[in-house]
């Protein structure tokens, strides 16, 4: 009932706010009553179906059939257009959710570019038709009538759309106060720029210029140094001031009839939104892809621990540390007993999700301050800082204990063994060699495989 409950209060919020959107948007329809170039509907239908599913669709249609039955025409015309609406919402959703990954169309530039050419003429030729064939548009007139209404709609989807999605996804604002002066220099430079750019002070001047383009860079800074949320946003504040500057008339779009000037200034406004959104997704990409390079460089790749190359230097850290505090640390030495049994018997998937087990155990019974890393093979190794020999025993013995009572298939056991330093070596190589020593003595005789010289030609291999 409570399910029931919250889709009828998302059905009924989605219709009041696509109402009054629609409403506001119908008081700069010009070339018809029905027909506007300033549509954020499109936009918020979209984002509406993309969050909670095609499930809300009645909030649209109703939305839309009261808003042009308020408007003009009679009850069936704004039932065709409200479908038109409606179905608009619906096919943008599932081509979104087909080819261009669902909510995280953002993500990457090349699902932006398919998202941007998301057909939003499905409503344009409904809405039309339907007004034509009702009498209520004359036949001659179709084609501004439907450019209007299709432009409207497409720069609403590629506006109202990511604002609502990103903000959707990523609501805190975990700013640290370098990054609230440059936003708020960016922000206040965009705002300067645009107002002198579409406001009325120097409007004689520039009007016969196309300095709309000095407000590009802006939308570029946001995009390089704050991602694809504050490109968006950046985007919005741009588009509110140039439109609202080209309905007071001023602007490098400003032409005699309002309707020209709405369609030019939305053209721009539908440019650079698309490229703000490209370049932001490009960005976030960068970095993404240097953040799995930089966690490949020190990262096991299966179990998720620290690599050996990780795994020395936090040894040398600790050597470091030592001759300026004087506090000792240790570290164990894990060997995964049986790998090729269960490999052999179970396969490798198997023996590879029992090696994400032991891992798994390590990084939840681990302190924040150890390093647990994947030594290589079936070895695992932990280095514990400010431990003495009586704790790490105490700690090996815990580790070993909770990977036997482990309840998964096929049962896992490791050996441990650990090392103090410096009294069990002074360097790198003696301290490994003292901890393997010490896991060998748990060992059964006749694991030949598991010997220091068994695995001293991989270690030298490794190093």
């Amino acid at each position: 009932m409570d399910k029931k409950r919250e889709h009828l209060a998302i059905v009924a919020v989605l219709a009041v706010v696509y109402f009054g959107t629609a409403k506001l948007g119908l008081r700069f329809a010009l070339v018809h009553p029905s027909a506007t170039p300033l549509w954020a509907p499109t936009g918020i239908t979209l984002a509406a179906f993309l969050i909670f599913g095609f499930r809300v669709w009645p909030g649209a249609f109703l939305g839309a059939f009261l808003a042009n039955l308020t408007t003009a025409g009679s009850v069936l015309t704004s039932i065709g257009i409200a479908t038109g609406n409606t179905l608009e919402g619906v096919a943008g959703c599932y081509l979104v959710m087909r080819f261009a990954r669902g909510q995280q169309v953002f993500e990457r530039a090349q699902d932006v570019f398919k998202f941007a050419m998301v057909s939003t003429a499905i409503s344009a030729t409904i809405g039309v038709t339907t007004l034509s064939l009702g009498g209520f548009a004359d036949w001659t007139q179709c084609g501004s009538i439907w450019r209007t209404w299709w432009l409207g709609d497409g720069v609403g989807a590629v506006l109202v759309t990511p604002l609502i999605l990103l903000w959707r996804e990523n609501p805190r604002l975990n700013w640290t106060r370098e990054q609230i002066v440059e936003l708020a220099l960016l922000f206040l430079g965009l705002f300067l720029t645009a107002s002198i750019v579409f406001g009325g002070r120097f409007h004689s001047e520039v009007k016969n210029y196309p300095l709309e383009y000095l407000c590009i860079p802006f939308l570029i800074w946001a995009a390089f140094r704050f991602g694809r949320r504050k490109a968006a946003t950046a985007t919005c504040v741009l588009a509110a001031i140039a439109i609202w500057g080209t309905l007071q008339g001023y602007g490098p779009f400003s032409r005699e009839a309002l309707n020209t000037s709405l369609l030019l200034v939305q053209s721009f406004v539908g440019i650079v939104a698309v490229m703000s959104l490209v370049l932001a997704a490009e960005v976030s990409e960068r970095k993404r892809a240097d953040e799995r390079v930089q966690q490949l460089v020190a990262t096991d790749p299966l179990t998720g621990l620290a690599n050996y190359r990780q795994l020395i230097d936090t040894v040398e850290l600790e050597i470091k540390r030592y001759g300026r505090s004087g506090r000792s640390f240790a570290i164990l030495l894990l060997d995964l007993d049986g790998l090729k049994k269960i490999n052999d018997t179970h396969g490798h998937v198997v023996g590879s999700q029992a090696l994400c087990r032991v891992a798994d155990i390590l990084k939840a019974h681990c302190r924040q301050v150890d390093t647990p890393a994947r030594f290589g093979g079936d070895e695992f190794a932990v280095v514990l800082p400010d431990t003495a020999s009586a704790q790490a025993q105490q700690i090996a013995a815990r580790i070993r204990e909770r990977i036997a009572s482990d309840e998964e298939s096929p049962p896992i056991s490791v050996a441990v063994g650990s090392a103090i330093y410096p009294h069990d070596g002074e360097s790198i190589e003696k301290l490994l060699s003292a901890a393997d020593q010490a896991l060998y003595g748990m060992k059964r005789p006749t694991d030949v495989s598991s010997s220091p010289q068994a695995r001293e030609p991989e270690r030298r291999t490794r190093k």
